[in-house]
This record gives structure tokens, sequence and C-alpha cells, in this order.
């Protein structure tokens, strides 16, 4: 297996809509060699006959057609090459199966919604896609511009936080990007009068995050890193604004013996109030 770099081979999901084409304008700035634009139709579960459809394919991949041809456009206006697909399923799967498939290193998906509300919940297809890949995700929200200058890595002692830390430091290598490594402690109600036990777990994960550190600037990456205590979530989205960083890593999940830092659940409302792509870890 040959040494990360950069990703080289991405494929992005686009339907159309004005978030997954910002998505996809985003992921030109990856410089990938092989980029794969796929558009899935959801099976229609009646009887195509009774609309009176002659072609019912057809009837069924005209939103796919429509959101490729606009892909194509946009490709050919930022002189990127892309191979566009379109197929019929359920979307999770074909994207899943379709990065298998094809041996993609990322996939890259938009995140949905314009509100505030919307965005806290994430949208049924990117969740199921990240729970069920096995390739690194990134999610871009609407007009959030997608950069390297400064990378946030919410990490843990988790193996999932250990492989987010590896690909952070790779990728800011690779970009000459400045990191910024953030580990929060959110302890249970009960818990936190428990002085030697918070006094503990802050100083492994101080020692965590210092590691971290060390083995980017050995690297010859500028680095700094902090412990922080409160709902993982906000900590992380109000750090990655108060810093200014362009993109944030995170694993796709992460347990640890005590109490639970960054699990599914944290890495999805990240994404739903982020002010910038998350790149999630798997």
């Amino acid at each position: 297996m040959r040494p990360f770099d950069k990703y080289n081979r991405i494929l992005v999901a686009v339907d159309g809509s004005e978030t997954s084409l910002h998505a996809l304008r985003e992921s030109f700035k990856l410089g990938a060699s092989w980029i794969t634009v796929l558009s899935v139709a959801p099976p229609y579960q009646g009887d195509l006959r009774l609309v009176g459809a002659s072609h019912p394919r057809a009837l069924m991949t005209e939103p796919c057609n429509t959101a490729l041809a606009k892909a194509q456009e946009m490709a050919d206006a930022a002189g990127v090459q892309i191979k566009t697909m379109c197929e019929i399923g359920e979307p999770h799967e074909r994207i899943v199966d379709r990065a298998d498939a094809e041996s993609k290193e990322l996939i890259v998906l938009g995140a949905k919604g314009h509100s505030f509300i919307e965005r806290a919940l994430l949208g049924s297809v990117t969740r199921r896609v990240i729970g069920y890949t096995q390739r690194d995700v990134l999610v871009a929200p609407l007009k959030a511009q997608l950069g390297w200058e400064r990378i946030l890595l919410a990490t843990d002692a988790s193996k999932p936080g250990e492989a987010a830390a590896a690909r952070a430091l790779d990728l800011a290598l690779a970009y000459g990007s400045e990191l910024k490594v953030v580990s929060v402690m959110d302890f249970p109600a009960q818990l936190y009068g428990e002085a030697p036990v918070t006094s503990d777990w802050r100083e492994m994960l101080q020692d965590y995050v210092a590691e971290i550190v060390s083995g980017a600037e050995s690297r010859n990456i500028a680095a700094t890193g902090r412990v922080l205590m409160g709902t993982p979530y906000l900590v992380i989205s109000e750090e990655a604004q108060k810093e200014k960083c362009s993109l944030i890593i995170m694993g796709s999940h992460g347990r640890t013996g005590l109490t639970r830092l960054l699990m599914g659940s944290v890495t999805e409302r990240v994404i739903g109030h982020a002010p910038c792509p998350v790149l999630v870890i798997k």
C-alpha cells in the first residue's frame, strides 16, 4: 500500500441540489486524479405503467441526468476531468457500493439544510453513508469553503481518534497546514464532583494531545493542542469558529473505558453545527 499523501480517488454524490453541487465545487480543490460523480435515483415503489410511463427507466433517471449535466458543466468550467454515473437504488447503498467498486479513498457529500434546525438534523443519506462505508467522508456545508490553512483535529484516545490523528498529520504535512488539536472531556453529571477522576482523566488526555503535537512538530508541522471540558459538539464547533479553521477532522466515533468522548452522535452534531467542512476518518 502506498504511503498516504493526498486523496487521489474520490467519489462525489450529487442530487442536483445547491448543497450537493457546492460540495462538488469544493471537491475540485482536492486536486484528485480520479473523480467519479454519482447521482442516484431512488427505486420507484409503485407501478410506472399506472402513470403512463412508456420508458420507465428514462423517467426515473431524468433528475439524475439533469444533475450530472450540471456537474459536467461545472467540471468543464473548472478544467477538471470527471466521470459521471447514474444508478437506481437506495442512495446510501449505491454510494457506498460504488466507492468500494472503484476503490475510492474519499466520499464527498453536501450537508443538507439551510436553517440552523435543518443543519442540526443530519440527513439520513449522509448518516447512513458515514455509518456503512469504510472510506473517509468529507461533508461540506453550503457556502463553507474548503481550505488547508488551519486544520482542527478533534480526537480522543480511542482507535478512531488515533486514526483521525494519523490522517490529520498526513494531510497537514501534504498541504502545509497549521494543526490545532483539541480533545473534549464530557463527563456525566454524577462524576463532576469526583475531582480525582476528573484530574486523572484530564492528565491522560493532556499527555495524549501533547504526544500528537510532538509528532506533528517532528514532521515540521506547526501544531498546538488543548484539552477542554463541555459538550463535545458545541466545543468543537466553537473552537473551529474561534480559530478560523477551514477544516475539522475527526473519527467516526470514539469510546473510552470511562465515558464517551466522540461518538457517532457527536460527529453528526459537529457536522450539523460546524462552520467549515468536516472530514470523518474511518
